[in-house]
């Protein structure tokens, strides 16, 4: 008579331990990172003149930043520029005040 087990199927569960889901969860989220884009002094210029276009006139704005591996954008109306923290203040469509760092800013688009 021939044994009728699930072989290695059996043992499949036990290798699946939630440290081990987690663990494969992040290294798929690793190979989805990208390095940060390289910005040059004429790019840096012209998203400064859009932000400062968008604040004078009062457009909403898209700002892209990249943080860590990832590219987010957000959405609003700028309302200050901090020199000494050297951050942008947006204020989204809810209400919300947004601080971006201007080292994770990496495009601008002025909306109007």
């Amino acid at each position: 008579m021939r044994i009728r087990d699930r072989g290695k199927m059996k043992w499949l569960g036990a290798l699946f331990a939630p440290e081990h889901r987690s663990m494969l969860r992040e290294l798929a989220r690793d190979e989805l990172r990208q390095a940060k884009p390289i910005l040059d002094e004429y790019e840096i210029a012209e998203m400064e003149n859009r932000i400062c276009y968008a604040m004078e006139f009062n457009f909403p704005v898209t700002i892209s930043k990249w943080e860590d591996g990832f590219t987010y954008e957000e959405k609003g109306r700028v309302h200050y520029l901090d020199p000494i923290r050297q951050e942008v203040r947006i204020v989204s469509e809810d209400g919300a005040v947004i601080r971006i760092k201007f080292s994770e800013i990496v495009a601008v688009e002025v909306i109007g």
